[in-house]
Parts: structure tokens; sequence; C-alpha cells
């Protein structure tokens, strides 16, 4: 199963961890999408940036 990512939130004023987590998940500014396999690391990395995602997901 794949999981579509979309950053739904601004990183500005945001701590450097979310930063980073947003930045490592491809991300880049509010509206992109990315996909990525579903695995623990990817699912523990949107649990960080909740609030900035909106996650759905994609049958193979």
């Amino acid at each position: 199963m794949k999981l579509k990512i979309t950053q739904t939130k601004s990183v500005i004023d945001r701590p450097k961890d979310q930063k980073a987590t947003i930045e490592a998940l491809g991300l880049s500014r509010p509206n992109r999408s990315v996909e990525h396999n579903d695995t623990p690391q990817i699912r523990g990395m949107i649990r960080k940036v909740a609030h900035l995602v909106k996650v759905e997901e994609i049958q193979d």
C-alpha cells in the first residue's frame, strides 16, 4: 500500500525538527503532494507533523 501525503499548512514559525521532517518527506510548500510506501518509519514521520499534512491511502 502507498500513502499520498499532502502538505496543508506552512512550516513558517514551526520548530526545526518539524521543518526537517517535512523536508525529509519530500514536501516543500503547501498543497504539494508526494507518495511513499506505507512503512513504520514514514508513519512515524507523519505522526510528528500530522497537524501540517493530510494523508490518503492508495491501493497499488
